[in-house]
């Protein structure tokens, strides 16, 4: 557990300031309107307020995002994304659609045996489950081999022009 002045992190006022998901805001520590309420929830003493950050580099990463944003190599990552997910969506529903509206207004078809207890139903559902997996094992290819190394390397470069610290 992560000790500052000999209280651990756990205990009361043992809060690191240095956390990282500490926010004072969120915690209403920063706030100079309501002290009097405050106050009062802390028996009369006021807690401590940790002096702001200001965060010198917000103004460079948000540069750099949208330099790399505006980047051909990040639309045309984004482009073969949607060139991928729009038509295999599109087609993915349009599949559980027909066996939907199939099962409501073509019950005969679907009752239709195929073999032994197996019938056009029991084949549609799991085919819905097996249209489920190719299409994630499709997707997971797509990535691999056309989209993850572009990716890579502008997160690579995002780093460098960020100093090593991509949020």
């Amino acid at each position: 557990m992560d000790k500052q002045d000999g209280r651990s992190a756990g205990e009361p006022g043992g809060v690191r300031l240095d956390d990282p998901w500490y926010d004072a805001l969120a915690s209403g520590w920063g706030e100079v309107e309501g002290a009097a309420e405050t106050a009062g929830e802390w028996g009369g003493v006021q807690p401590p307020r940790p002096a702001p950050v200001p965060d010198q580099r917000s103004a460079l990463h948000d540069e750099v995002y949208l330099a790399v944003q505006r980047s051909a190599a990040f639309q045309e990552v984004r482009r073969r994304y949607r060139r991928f997910v729009l038509p295999g969506t599109a087609g993915f529903l349009a599949w559980y659609l027909a066996y939907v509206i199939a099962a409501t207004a073509a019950p005969g078809l679907m009752a239709h045996r195929v073999a032994g207890a197996l019938n056009v139903a029991m084949l549609a559902g799991l085919g819905q489950f097996a249209t489920t997996f190719l299409l994630t094992w499709a997707y997971a290819r797509h990535a691999r081999m056309r989209r993850d190394s572009a990716a890579l390397d502008i997160r690579w470069e995002t780093q460098e022009l960020t100093g090593g610290n991509v949020r």
